[in-house]
């Protein structure tokens, strides 16, 4: 799942796109389960498209060969935590599995249920973590629990080769003291091709390393390197997943400080008059292309109905209302409008935004 992705499966298509939500048993040997759970959720489907006034017989047998089409293509018994499957008219058929939970639903519209892409990708840490090394000095990107090495923008540093007559007096120079020169000049080769990958990839850094190799870091990167956190100790040859194992607390401490900033950007944007809280106010303001920055609770769902051009939230779970202008899911709806108008959304936990009445928005002006 990438960005890209994510935007072509947020633009609109013709009535009925449907998505079918699911969540799986990593536990389950067999998969009997889920087999179940997926054959009635189908049936669901093809029950409402057929007692739809709106979808013609064929579309409607269309969509569901479509879903089942994706259903085939994934095990569920492979999935991580849930199985996401989406299909269109014209045999379009999307099918993914991805880690984190959901609520079992289906949903019928005129574009698909992303919310749970999007906040699967965006709740994944994405990060930056270099290990110093007075041999090899090596960046690595991270994503979530998984870490690939990045070897590309002068990655990895290593000090310059030296020929004998030079080792010669390099090592009198170590044996007095004298090599901290040496020893700087390779730290700067160090922060400048991280500031050449920060330029074109920004993202939280980590930064792990013995003390005295952090304290050069520090004093070479100054001010215009932030480090989202550290991990002591010294990484040398070490395996992608021992740092990323050693890396998850920084990052852990790193996503409570960031909540915590959320909350504070919504108070500084309410004492600007730049912000909004409340499905109804979020709603206009993010169909104004307004939206600057979004903050839902992940476990958030409104159903809604379409009156005079407005999304009105009524009570009762996606999937349960019927009628022409039912919306399953109205938050969904302001998610993907915020991303098209090239907003940024931010999922927080349940509770986090009880005085914000569960959503709220940075607007542009």
């Amino acid at each position: 799942m990438d960005a890209v992705t994510l935007s072509g499966l947020r633009k609109p298509r013709p009535y009925p796109a449907v998505s079918v939500l699911m969540p799986t048993h990593r536990s389950a040997r067999d998969g009997r389960e889920d087999r179940i759970r997926l054959r009635n959720l189908l049936g669901e489907v093809r029950r409402r498209l057929h007692d739809d006034p709106r979808v013609e017989s064929d579309a409607a047998d269309d969509v569901v060969r479509g879903l089942e089409r994706a259903a085939g293509e994934v095990d569920p018994r492979h999935a991580s935590d849930a199985l996401v499957l989406f299909a269109a008219p014209h045999g379009e058929h999307h099918a993914f599995t991805i880690g984190q939970p959901v609520d079992e639903r289906v949903v019928v519209d005129t574009g698909f249920a992303t919310r749970d892409l999007v906040a699967a990708y965006t709740r994944t840490p994405r990060y930056w973590l270099l290990s110093l090394s007075d041999h090899r000095t090596r960046l690595w990107s991270g994503l979530g629990a998984e870490l690939t090495e990045h070897t590309r923008g002068g990655f990895p540093v290593e000090p310059e080769p030296i020929d004998e007559a030079s080792a010669g007096r390099l090592a009198r120079r170590a044996a007095q003291g004298g090599d901290g020169e040496r020893r700087l000049q390779t730290m700067r080769d160090v922060v400048a091709a991280l500031e050449r990958v920060l330029a074109r990839d920004r993202r939280p850094l980590i930064v792990a390393g013995v003390t005295r190799h952090q304290a050069v870091f520090d004093e070479v990167a100054g001010p215009h390197v932030t480090v989202a956190g550290r991990v002591d100790g010294s990484f040398e040859g070490a395996s992608a997943s021992t740092l990323a194992e050693a890396a998850q607390p920084a990052l852990a401490a790193y996503e409570d400080l960031r909540e915590v900033g959320v909350l504070s950007e919504l108070e500084a944007a309410r004492s600007i008059q730049r912000y909004a809280g409340g499905l109804c106010e979020v709603t206009e303001l993010v169909d104004e292309g307004r939206g600057e920055h979004l903050v839902v609770e992940r476990g958030y769902y409104a159903p809604a109905v379409r009156s005079k051009g407005e999304l009105i939230p009524v009570e009762g779970r996606p999937g349960a209302l019927k009628g022409a202008d039912v919306v399953d899911d109205a938050v969904d709806h302001v998610i993907e409008t915020v991303l098209e108008y090239g907003g940024e959304v931010t999922f927080v936990s349940d509770g986090f935004l009880i005085d914000h009445d569960r959503i709220a928005l940075v607007t542009r002006y």
